[in-house]
């Protein structure tokens, strides 16, 4: 059980086609420059670690992670969490099932790229002992023009 204004009780899942509806409905309630429902379906024919996070015995996706392993490295390509349910632990269980999944492939590290403005996310990385190992300039499309990206990276 997660804590929070709200009670609730989640599993992790293989991400399905028939999840890509809800999980498109949050990339675009969270995001300004949001993933289509392409790379998506692309992610998960690639064969990339696409999950979802449900309400426990039900089919209703409050956030969503994917992750690619190859080579001993990780790399989290997005993860997500629903605006109702942020702040509530959600986004920390996805992307502590994504860590212990690259441990489980012997991936040496986990890397990801996180919007410099995206405080509350970085904050998220940080605690969950990722460190910041670069800058990619003007990495994110932003309305007036581009955003840096921070590399953080986490040791397995």
């Amino acid at each position: 059980m997660m804590s929070g204004t709200r009670s609730f009780q989640a599993e992790i899942r293989e991400m399905r086609e028939s999840d890509l509806e809800q999980v498109i409905r949050i990339e675009h309630e969270i995001f300004l420059f949001p993933w289509s429902i392409g790379n998506f379906s692309d992610s998960i024919r690639a064969g990339h670690h696409c999950r979802v996070l449900v309400q426990q015995g039900t089919d209703l996706v409050m956030g969503y992670g994917i992750l690619m392993i190859g080579a001993g490295e990780a790399h989290v390509l997005t993860l997500g969490v629903g605006f109702a349910w942020q702040n509530q632990g959600a986004g920390g269980k996805m992307l502590h099932y994504l860590i212990e999944l690259s441990r489980k492939h012997q991936a040496e590290f986990v890397l990801l790229d996180v919007r410099e403005s995206n405080t509350g996310a970085a904050n998220l990385y940080r605690r969950s002992g990722f460190r910041q190992i670069a800058v990619r300039k003007g990495y994110y499309p932003a309305m007036c023009g581009s955003e840096d990206a921070l590399i953080m990276r986490l040791d397995l």
